[in-house]
């Protein structure tokens, strides 16, 4: 069975349902002639070729539009990159000025900094050295000071003088505020407590007495310038006539020219005028003598000195006098005075002081 299709003029086509056998009995249709055949050929190649030739044109246009692009793209990249390098060399050329700028400051600050701590290095050492000086200059007045309360320890056995001599140290020690003269101060007031500990001896005391004796030598009578008393010869009668009133002033003068005096010791000489002066100064050196002795801490040669001074006053002297019987008195207290009283001495503070300063210097922080 075949079906038609409908054509425009009428006719009915044959579908492709129709049957081998329908095509086969259609006859084959006449062939066309040459130049038909070859524009009918020649056109799809045409079309084609055109449309490549457009296609090639279009894409040699967009081409030569983008290398335009292109060329303005890059000409503006290499303008701005022109323009950036001119930037970039001044910017450079400014870095370069002020790298310079620094590197001449910055010598400049080293040449200062250098020159700052040469002066920061001497300044130090200056430091130092009177840091140094001071600590040798304490150190020398503390050892100047121990040196005074040892003589007066030594010479004169005056404790109390030698203990404010040790607290005048240890409170110059306090305010010269150096760690490195603790040691010393606790070697100053070890010596200190002793002192404090020490049976006192008033030397000083005694000193002034002797001293006292000593200038009261030259108001105390002497045996030799004792005088009788005086009579005239108007007390052996008012009313006796007046050669009797000559004869007696007469005898008066006689006897007064030849006296005789007792003394209670034989031994006492009578000095003439002239010996009283020497009598006055020798009691005077032999007590200046017991004075050297206390001094030097000498009792057996205090206490002769002493005894001598007393016997002198007894023999030359008059004994009844109160002032010569007050200086006998004062020379019996002197003479029971015990002396014999061991003292501290300050030998470890001397000691102490004097290593300090033959130290390394610098030893002391």
């Amino acid at each position: 069975m075949s079906e038609e299709t409908p054509t425009s003029n009428g006719k009915a086509e044959p579908t492709e349902a129709q049957t081998p056998s329908a095509r086969e009995r259609e006859p084959a249709a006449p062939h066309a002639s040459g130049p038909a055949r070859i524009s009918h050929g020649l056109a799809p190649a045409l079309i084609i070729a055109i449309a490549a030739l457009g296609f090639s044109v279009w894409q040699w246009t967009d081409a030569q539009h983008e290398s335009t692009r292109l060329e303005t793209d890059l000409a503006r990249k290499v303008a701005e990159i022109e323009s950036s390098n001119k930037e970039t060399r001044h910017i450079a050329d400014e870095v370069r000025n002020t790298v310079r700028d620094l590197d001449s400051r910055m010598s400049l600050m080293e040449a200062k900094l250098t020159a700052s701590e040469n002066q920061r290095i001497a300044l130090e050492s200056l430091y130092q050295e009177l840091a140094r000086n001071r600590d040798e200059w304490v150190l020398a007045e503390i050892e100047q000071i121990l040196v005074t309360a040892d003589e007066q320890l030594e010479l004169a056995g005056n404790v109390r003088s030698a203990l404010i001599a040790l607290e005048a140290a240890d409170k110059r020690l306090a305010q010269a505020d150096r760690p490195g003269l603790l040691s010393l101060r606790k070697v100053i007031n070890q010596d200190i407590d002793k002192l404090k500990a020490a049976p006192a001896v008033d030397v000083p005391g005694l000193t002034l007495k002797i001293d006292a004796l000593i200038a009261s030598v030259d108001d105390l009578p002497l045996l030799s310038d004792l005088r009788p008393t005086a009579t005239s010869p108007a007390d052996h009668g008012g009313h006796t006539p007046t050669w009797n009133n000559l004869l007696g002033e007469l005898w008066y003068d006689l006897k007064d020219m030849l006296r005789i005096r007792f003394v209670d010791s034989r031994q006492a000489p009578l000095l003439a005028p002239e010996q009283a002066y020497f009598a006055r100064e020798n009691l005077k050196l032999k007590l200046l003598s017991a004075r050297l002795a206390l001094l030097s801490r000498n009792e057996s040669e205090f206490r002769m000195d002493i005894r001598t001074a007393d016997q002198w006053l007894s023999q030359h002297f008059d004994t009844a006098n109160a002032a010569v019987s007050s200086a006998r008195k004062q020379l019996l207290q002197l003479a029971d005075t015990d002396l014999a009283v061991q003292l501290p001495n300050i030998d470890d503070s001397l000691q102490a002081v004097r290593r300090q300063l033959s130290s390394p210097r610098g030893s002391v922080r």
